[in-house]
């Protein structure tokens, strides 16, 4: 599979780009303390704050338990008003005095968490991680949803919490591209080597088409995706902040990622766009801007100097913006097209920067829990 798709925005700049061969040298910078966020009960896992964060119980739901629990109380009432005969007077067959208006209760019923998905268990490689899948019936979507899970090795015999990397592919992509990109076997060599902590990636299975994985009419793919995270972190033994999430994506996928990553902030620390666009998502990054500030994000975006579709140049004016915002955002311009070809070629280096972010995530939190040190008389 060389091509990703006929997917492009209008007004693809001309000028020329450089191709740089090697990854620029990055030096992570310290974001300030990350606040820790609320995480509740096991339900609540899925962790993050603010309106489009929230988790929402079914509101027809809601509203159909409440109407039902009116009722019985308004009975109730009008039993201990007018006795036995109490509702033959109020449908007007035996007295003319008007019901009492009983107002429902104040406290709504919440709906139980939606039914998990089952985890459908791959087979091992010779390292001993796993590709596991899982289908369920999306309310995002209205219709049905699926992923891919890589469980590193080792996964099954150890009680330990681990990051997740979710990962959202190209137009007329499948989300099992990033495996035909060889994910499985570099994270098992990279975790090996310790260039990477041991984590979770999800691979998540998009609809047809350049749905840019935004919410649009009946079909809500952002809200898919924070659909999809909700459900690894009631599945699956996650760390589930906002500390030990990334996001990324190639192509259509690229942009998708940072969409979501701006239009959650308080979800994911870690974002990268490979062979994406940004355009439009102004908006967004300065409505992510404040948390930015406050919590940091690590960004890394990259192009393919003879890319005839996701135009190269976009990307350093808009880590420049980033930059602006408060993140740690980084570019590059590789030699290549829009191919698998240049996404293989640079998987080691997006992986390897997912893995220094989420490292340092780590030193950051443990710094910021340790007590400070009182000064001698």
């Amino acid at each position: 599979m060389d091509s990703l798709g006929e997917w492009s925005w209008p007004g693809r700049a001309a000028e020329a780009v450089e191709a740089l061969p090697l990854p620029p040298a990055w030096v992570p910078a310290v974001p300030q303390r990350l606040e820790p966020l609320a995480s509740g009960a096991a339900g609540a896992a899925a962790g993050g704050s603010g309106a489009r964060d929230e988790q929402r119980a079914n509101p027809r739901l809601v509203a159909l338990v409440t109407l039902i629990a009116g009722l019985i109380a308004a009975c109730c009432a009008l039993l201990i008003m007018h006795g036995p005969g109490g509702f033959e007077r109020v449908l007007g067959t035996g007295d003319s005095t008007p019901a009492r208006v009983v107002s429902p209760p104040s406290a709504g019923a919440v709906a139980a968490p939606a039914p998990l998905p089952t985890l459908i268990a791959g087979e091992r490689d010779a390292a001993g991680s796993a590709i596991d899948n899982a289908g369920f019936t999306s309310a995002a979507l209205g219709g049905e949803g699926s992923f891919h899970v890589y469980l590193p090795p080792g996964f099954a015999a150890t009680s330990r919490r681990y990051p997740v990397l979710y990962l959202l592919h190209g137009n007329e992509q499948r989300a099992t591209a990033f495996l035909q990109l060889g994910l499985q076997h570099e994270l098992d060599r990279m975790i090996a080597a310790h260039e990477v902590p041991p984590l979770i990636a999800v691979m998540i299975q998009g609809g047809k088409g350049a749905n840019n994985w935004r919410d649009h009419g009946s079909r809500g793919y952002e809200s898919y995706v924070i659909e999809v995270q909700g459900l690894i972190d009631r599945m699956l033994p996650t760390q589930p902040d906002r500390a030990a999430r990334a996001i990324a994506g190639d192509s259509m996928g690229g942009y998708g990622a940072m969409n979501v990553a701006l239009g959650n902030p308080r979800r994911f620390s870690i974002v990268e766009s490979w062979l994406g666009f940004f355009n439009g998502l102004e908006d967004e990054l300065a409505a992510a801007r404040g948390v930015i500030q406050r919590e940091g994000l690590h960004a890394y975006v990259y192009g393919g100097a003879q890319d005839p579709i996701a135009d190269p140049s976009e990307n350093a004016p808009f880590a420049a913006k980033l930059r602006e915002a408060g993140a740690s955002a980084h570019s590059a311009v590789y030699a290549g097209g829009h191919t698998m070809q240049t996404l293989e070629a640079h998987l080691h280096h997006m992986l390897l920067y997912v893995g220094r972010s989420l490292l340092e995530n780590q030193r950051t939190a443990a710094a910021a829990q340790k007590p400070a040190a009182v000064a001698a008389p």
